[in-house]
This record gives structure tokens, sequence and C-alpha cells, in this order.
């Protein structure tokens, strides 16, 4: 399984929610990159790079942040946030991207996220499905659709996606725990490639996750809060 620390990326600094929620921000570096070749000295290969300017404004904003991590260090880096048209896309993969994380979009404009899978391939496009009470959430979880999650993941299995990240938005910072439950109907009902996101708090989470057949787990305030260290995270993959 895939290990990918996050970094979300606030006024270009490193930051982290709860639950999604703006007014929680709480900054842990005002350099990104220094964070991120500190995940590289600890032998991570992955990253998950998150513009939350960007979903809030609903553009790419912070692409020089992408840019620069991409071009001084070695990580593959997932960037999602704010990608909603071709020129976004093509900023993203131009900056350094490895692949996109689209959510909003595959939402609102279903016609235009699938040109993309078809253009760049399934290997370079990620599906994005945030839930809040498992209904879809767009623009950086402000907003709530009708969507099943489960749903949203089948149809999009149809239309070529192989990579999905899944955030619990009740989970998304809070420590407490994985969703175990949601990604075990998710990999019973679909055949993707699944991402955990959200409320890991312990290596414990991490295997287990691991054994419920997730591709990769993502994990955030864990390591910011020091409840896993980096060194640890060897052990897992």
């Amino acid at each position: 399984m895939r290990i990918i620390p996050a970094i979300d990326i606030i006024d270009g600094k490193c930051v982290r929610l709860s639950q999604g929620d703006y007014s929680t921000q709480k900054i842990y570096n005002e350099n990104p990159l220094e964070v991120a070749k500190e995940f590289e000295d600890y032998g991570i290969e992955y990253l998950h790079l998150v513009d939350l300017d960007g979903a809030k404004s609903k553009q790419i904003v912070n692409y020089k942040v992408l840019e620069q991590i991409a071009s001084k260090t070695h990580l593959k880096i997932d960037f999602g946030g704010g990608i909603k048209t071709s020129q976004d896309i093509r900023i993203a993969f131009e900056s350094g991207a490895n692949q996109i994380t689209g959510g909003s979009i595959a939402v609102q404009n279903p016609t235009l996220f699938q040109e993309w899978i078809s253009q760049y391939g399934s290997n370079k496009i990620i599906l994005g499905a945030d839930a809040k009470n498992r209904k879809i959430a767009t623009h950086g979880w402000l907003e709530t659709s009708e969507l099943n999650v489960l749903d949203f993941i089948k149809e999009y299995q149809t239309k070529g996606i192989d990579y999905v990240i899944c955030t619990d938005i009740a989970k998304d910072g809070m420590l407490q725990g994985t969703s175990n439950e949601l990604y075990t109907e998710i990999l019973s009902s679909a055949k993707v490639k699944l991402i955990a996101s959200g409320g890991v708090s312990s290596l414990e989470d991490l295997i287990k996750v691991k054994e419920l057949g997730c591709e990769g787990a993502i994990l955030g305030k864990a390591i910011y809060e020091g409840k896993i260290k980096l060194k640890e995270l060897r052990n897992i993959e």
C-alpha cells in the first residue's frame, strides 16, 4: 500500500483543517518545501498536495508551490483543489503534478472530466469522492450535493476511472480513525484503486486500511501532531 502524506496549502503555507472547516486552520510550516523535503528524507515517495485557496476560489491558485516542490524533490505528486478548466489542468501538469485529483469538476461538468480521462489517461486522473453523510461534497467541502458516494464512484468506474480518493469529511483532521465500513462497501461494489483519506490517527489505522485492500492511504494531521513518526511509516508499505 502506498503511504501518501498530505500538504494542504493556504496563502502558500502548510496548514491543516478539521472536517474541512476553514475557520479551524492551523499553520504547521510557513514553507511547504521544507515539509516535502523532510518527507523525502524519510523515504517517502508520494505526496498529496491540496490547493485549499484554489478549492475555495474555484480556480488553481498555488501552482507555484507545486512547481517548487516538484522541481526540488523527487516526490510523485497528486495535486488537487480548484482544477475546473482545461487551462487549470494544463497548468497543474506543467507545474510538475504526476496526477491530478478532480472532485467538484466531476460533479458539475462530468463531460469535461471524462474528456480529461480520455486525454491524459486513467493513470493520471484521480476521482475525488469527498463524502459528508455519504453525499458528495464540493468546492473545498463548502457545498454538498445529493449524489450518493457509492453511486458516484460506480458511475465513474464505468467511464474509465481507476484511482479514487475517498474522504469521509466527518473524519478528516479529527484523529478518530478511518471510515472502514465505507471503504469496505466501496471495494466490494467497485473495481477501483481506492486511496483512503481522513481520520488516520495511528499505525493501526494504516494497517487496517491496508488489510481492507486500499491501494493507498493519505495522512496529514497524525504526522503534524506527532501521532505517527515518519520513520515508523517504513514498516507499513
